[in-house]
């Protein structure tokens, strides 16, 4: 990476009516929006720092920091209830009217759930693994389950078990990132946060409140996604299943899939310049409008 795209160099803030949203910004051109996954020590920084110099080459990159992760200001609500407005909030304090959006797991829920609602601020989007539903694969996932563990009651052990399950290749797991991980998940805000949304009672109760509700959950509305979309996946995910794409691969009205194999949840990470190849290809193919 650039010595000019350090975690410091790329740091900004944006103050709105509900609290200082943290962002990295690098580079120039159109502007892509990059939204991070969830889970412990979980940051847009960490996501992403490793592929902002090439995406910057093309776009003005912008790495949101959703609130209740613990670097924008905080959320009483559940994180994910949250995220949607703070993207909103987001855009229109940048004055930017559409954008492209990459999302990680989670950040693709987002910007697919931002998309459907809004969908003249999203112009293409890429999601990494984490959207749809499980098909043939029980769920919740692996991953989810050792997500669970942790949040419920952390420790290194659980936290390092999580991580693994994260990833094809275990040497990805290093223990400078075990560290910045712990560091960020015990935060006490970070982790109530996180309690409110991967706990074993949150996950019991959202499940419960699923069940009763009459709202179609938004993996039923994928039909209506206006955005070009690609959907790029770990082969061997264990957090998310890759027959999770199976249903937004066939109902997302213009929309390819790319599955990496030796490759689990973290595609942008586990095959960095193959995944950047295949993203770049998409948002700049002009030829697709």
């Amino acid at each position: 990476m650039p010595a000019e795209l350090t975690y410091e160099s790329t740091l900004r803030e944006l103050a709105t009516d509900q609290g200082v949203l943290r962002y990295h910004e690098a580079g120039e051109g159109p502007p892509l929006l990059l939204l991070h996954g969830s889970g412990p020590g979980v940051t847009g920084w960490r996501n992403f720092n490793g592929n902002l110099a090439r995406f910057a080459e093309h776009f003005r990159c912008l790495v949101l920091e959703f609130p209740g992760f613990g670097v924008s200001d905080p959320t009483d609500a559940h994180p994910m209830m949250a995220a949607g407005g703070a993207v909103i909030r987001f855009l229109d304090g940048l004055n930017l009217g559409q954008v492209d959006v990459i999302g990680n797991s989670m950040g693709g829920i987002i910007g697919t759930q931002v998309a459907l609602r809004n969908p003249d601020r999203v112009g293409r989007l890429v999601t990494v693994g984490g959207m749809g539903r499980n098909i043939f694969s029980p769920g919740p996932g692996e991953g989810i389950k050792l997500l669970m563990e942790f949040t419920d009651e952390p420790s290194r052990e659980r936290l390092v078990r999580w991580l693994h399950s994260m990833v094809y290749n275990p040497r990805i797991v290093t223990e400078e990132m075990i560290e910045e991980r712990w560091r960020q998940a015990t935060d006490p805000e970070t982790l109530a946060a996180a309690r409110r949304m991967y706990g074993s009672k949150a996950m019991a109760a959202s499940a419960k409140a699923m069940a009763a509700s009459d709202e179609p959950p938004y993996w039923a509305m994928l039909h209506k996604l206006k955005a070009k979309t690609l959907i790029t996946w770990g082969r061997d995910d264990r957090v998310s299943p890759v027959d999770m794409a199976l249903v937004p691969m066939r109902t997302i009205p213009d929309v390819q899939l790319n599955i990496f194999p030796n490759c689990g949840h973290w595609v942008m990470i586990e095959q960095k310049a193959a995944w950047e190849s295949a993203v770049l290809a998409f948002l700049t193919n002009k030829e697709q409008g």
